[in-house]
């Protein structure tokens, strides 16, 4: 290489490490100005810890666990099925918000007309600006929660991780797995057809034939022994007002459970 062109490559050279100090330097004081005002750093360290604290909590391959160097892949896809719930929680939670300023939960309707309720949700379905989509997201992530919560109190139980010292969270998964099947009948009669007509009236049968308190039971919850506005204002109260705040709440404590306790390695 001539001297000509070892100066102009030693040139471009400076010229790049120059323009790369001058971002580094803008990007420093930008950091700098947000942290002053905003603890960007303070935050970031605990991001940080929170994320090896989350690593750390995983449950272990055995290649990981016995440090074992041959190439195979191991992993228990089944233990994200608590996770995999509760994002369908979050999605059913979001849309059914969404779905709730349209829909009235009134029974009555004209004579030889729909109810109120139905063509509400008719004109979702059908009127609305993706309606159609946004209800189908709200039934299917509902669905697809109480398949993943059934698929996870089976691997819990299967696994051996309900035992010493995770029997607590182990009750507290048989009531939010209870409660999530509240949920669907619950949302199963809002709409007021024929099916949820028929579904309600199996509810206050099954309530009726609760010995001693049957009569009860049937009055508080669906405001009678027959199908009227109070049952489908129950029903709606109960799916959009109460379970939601009980079973969040839940959710939160069986998670707070886990992360003190950690993942149990299937024995």
């Amino acid at each position: 290489m001539s001297l000509e062109k070892k100066d102009e490559h030693d040139h471009e050279g400076w010229m790049e490490t120059r323009d790369l100090t001058v971002v580094e330097e803008r990007y420093l004081g930008i950091l700098m100005w947000l942290d002053k005002r905003f603890r960007l750093v303070d935050y970031l360290e605990l991001l940080e810890d929170l994320y090896y604290k989350v690593n750390m909590q995983m449950p272990k391959s055995h290649t990981e666990q016995y440090g074992l160097d041959n190439k195979f892949w191991y992993w228990y896809p089944l233990y994200a099925l608590g996770s995999f719930s509760t994002l369908a929680y979050i999605v059913a939670a979001i849309s059914g918000a969404l779905l709730g300023f349209y829909y009235a939960p009134a029974a009555a309707g004209a004579s030889g007309n729909p109810t109120v309720a139905y063509e509400q949700l008719e004109l979702i379905m059908t009127q609305l600006n993706f309606g159609f989509m946004l209800r189908s997201i709200h039934r299917w992530s509902a669905q697809v929660m109480t398949a993943a919560v059934f698929l996870h109190m089976l691997r819990v139980y299967f696994t051996g991780a309900y035992k010493e010292p995770r029997e607590l969270n182990w009750i507290i998964g048989i009531v939010l797995i209870s409660l999530t099947m509240v949920f669907g009948y619950t949302g199963y009669l809002l709409p007021w057809d024929q099916l949820a007509y028929w579904a309600g009236t199996i509810g206050v049968n099954m309530a009726l034939s609760i010995p001693l308190a049957g009569e009860w039971v049937a009055q508080l919850m669906f405001g009678g022994f027959t199908l009227t506005q109070a049952t489908l204002q129950r029903m709606y109260i109960l799916h959009v007002f109460f379970l939601p705040f009980i079973v969040t709440l839940l959710i939160a404590v069986h998670i707070g459970i886990v992360w003190m306790q950690g993942i149990a390695e299937p024995h």
